[in-house]
């Protein structure tokens, strides 16, 4: 029954970005129970976190953090943003889920449940209740080549 899908609780790292210092929060979450594979605990985090954007609260928005827009269009400009807006627009969860998934192929961001990471995007994931999710964003570093 359909009705019956359940929640658990688990817990995410995240840093807060644009602080001096480099403090990392752990956000409670509820998520769906029956979530079997990477994708579809990316999809379930988008979808969480675009509602609360568009319903106007960002406090554990980690959309920004799992997408690569606007990364190069303001490098060049010497300014990389993590896909924040500040102009009151609501995000489109299609795009938002889209761009997620396409950042974590081209490897922008790992996950990792309890210090361990997970594997491709298709790949099974094993969620307990009160598990800790650690999604570790890549960068690349600034400096010449030799």
């Amino acid at each position: 029954n359909e009705s019956e899908w359940k929640n658990m609780k688990v817990y995410v790292n995240v840093k807060q970005i644009g602080k001096k210092k480099n403090k990392i929060d752990k956000k409670e979450y509820e998520i769906n129970e029956e979530i079997k594979t990477v994708k579809e605990l990316l999809t379930e985090f988008v979808t969480i976190n675009v509602k609360k954007f568009n319903e106007g609260s960002t406090e554990n928005d980690i959309v920004p953090y799992l997408t690569d827009k606007k990364i190069n269009d303001l490098s060049d400009a010497g300014k990389i943003s993590f896909g924040v807006d500040y102009n009151e627009q609501k995000q489109d969860l299609e795009k938002a889920i889209e761009n997620a998934l396409q950042s974590y192929e081209d490897r922008i961001y790992r996950i990792f449940v309890n210090d361990e990471e997970v594997g491709e995007i298709h790949s099974e994931v094993n969620l307990n209740e009160n598990d800790e999710l650690t999604f570790v964003r890549l960068t690349m570093l600034a400096g010449r080549m030799w």
